[in-house]
């Protein structure tokens, strides 16, 4: 049985954050709804061509998904159901934004297979969310949590971000305190990066050159208040019962992300939707970025042939009309995000699993990095297992570098 995973883009937002690069934007209702009527033909594109695969995991990201009219939100999940074969009980997810649900609307999610909410909070201080340009309040995500639970959700993420401007690890515990106080499943903490192209790059891009520069910064957290707010992360959430299982995320034990594991594992998933990327058997492709061209390209999908230079040669990728990108990711390439990626995860990769996938030793490539790496105390390397110390943690970015292959 092989098994694959749908990734589901709704790139409507109420008003987009001032930190947000996401694919995201307002629009009208209309444009919305052409939009689902795209997503669906794409859908039932791709069902007929996947009978091989089991879908074990879907995630409906955005955007905020939530805005969507929730019987178009049904509509697609039910289209997702005639057309995929869906595990019975796979991990369906969705993200919403407080001020975006109703108890209605929550219902009728639950009713269409969706399991695991993935709520933004991004901080309990209001001044906070008041400076990342959220459209709630603390109090409204706390009654959109009390409604989720209502509704029936068992299974719920708080999304978190940690070194906004003027916070502080002081200010940062009460967050994380205030969270988990309320016992959701899941926690994603992230550090907030400074993205070209947003509001934030515009008004704080010296202060974040400064901060990665190790200077004193102006009203970002300077790099040993970030890296004393991700060790109080570590910690406090770990006291609460939280294993992090990834450099960003903890869970409750039995409550791991499953789809972003397969990310991390590199297992196949299929992009649907504007923008969305997709793995499958080893081949990259990813959909157009612009709108009314995907609106328009849904209508007829066709095939399509990309050309690719590998290794001084040309070769072909299979796509679609509503790609702009399809290629065969190189062997060296797929050595290198095997490595990079799952040691993002605490259990890192085994050396069994480095065989199985490219049947050579993974000291055939890599044992200059991984003894070097052993020696700085940046890697454990014990019974066939490759992970991260703990300072390979902090130092996560340098040591992943270390995996790229020279040519």
């Amino acid at each position: 049985m092989k098994y694959m995973q749908l990734y589901v883009h709704i790139p409507f937002c109420v008003k987009k954050c001032s930190y947000c690069d996401f694919l995201s934007f307002s629009c009208d209702e209309r444009t919305q709804i052409e939009y689902a009527d795209a997503l669906i033909r794409e859908i039932q594109f791709y069902g007929p061509q996947c009978r091989e695969y089991v879908v074990n995991t879907i995630y409906i990201g955005g955007g905020t998904p939530s805005w969507l009219n929730e019987d178009k939100m049904v509509e697609i999940m039910n289209t997702i159901y005639e057309n995929f074969q869906v595990l019975e009980d796979a991990e369906i997810s969705m993200e919403c934004n407080p001020g975006t649900v109703t108890a209605s609307k929550l219902r009728k999610y639950r009713m269409a297979g969706i399991n695991r909410l993935s709520i933004g909070l991004q901080s309990a201080d209001n001044e906070e969310l008041k400076i990342l340009g959220r459209i709630h309040t603390f109090e409204q995500f706390v009654k959109t949590y009390e409604l989720a639970k209502e509704a029936g959700f068992a299974n719920i993420n708080v999304d978190l971000i940690s070194g906004i401007p003027y916070q502080t690890t002081e200010k940062f515990l009460k967050t994380l305190q205030k969270v988990v106080w309320l016992k959701p499943n899941h926690i994603s903490a992230y550090s907030l990066i400074i993205e070209k192209g947003t509001p934030f790059y515009e008004t704080y891009k010296f202060d974040a050159v400064r901060q990665e520069a190790g200077m004193p910064t102006e009203v970002l957290p300077n790099e040993d208040e970030v890296y004393r707010i991700y060790k109080l992360t570590q910690d406090y959430l770990a006291r609460a019962g939280y294993q992090q299982y990834e450099i960003s995320n903890f869970a409750q034990p039995g409550f791991e992300c499953e789809h972003n594991i397969g990310y991390w594992t590199r297992r196949n998933y299929l992009g649907l939707g504007l923008g969305a990327a997709s793995l499958i058997e080893n081949v990259r492709y990813t959909n157009t970025t612009d709108l009314y061209e995907y609106i328009d390209g849904s209508k007829n999908i066709s095939a399509k042939m990309f050309e690719q230079e590998e290794n001084c040669g040309a070769t072909q990728a299979r796509g679609t009309n509503l790609n702009v990108y399809a290629g065969i990711v190189s062997r060296k390439a797929q050595m290198e995000e095997f490595m990079f990626l799952g040691l993002r995860m605490n259990e890192g990769v085994t050396r069994d699993r480095f065989l199985r996938e490219f049947g050579i030793p993974i000291d055939g490539i890599y044992r200059d990095v991984l003894e070097r790496m052993k020696e700085e105390d940046l890697l454990s390397v014990e019974n066939g297992q490759i992970r991260l110390t703990d300072r390979g943690m902090d130092l996560g970015n340098y040591v992943m570098s270390q995996f790229l292959i020279e040519e």
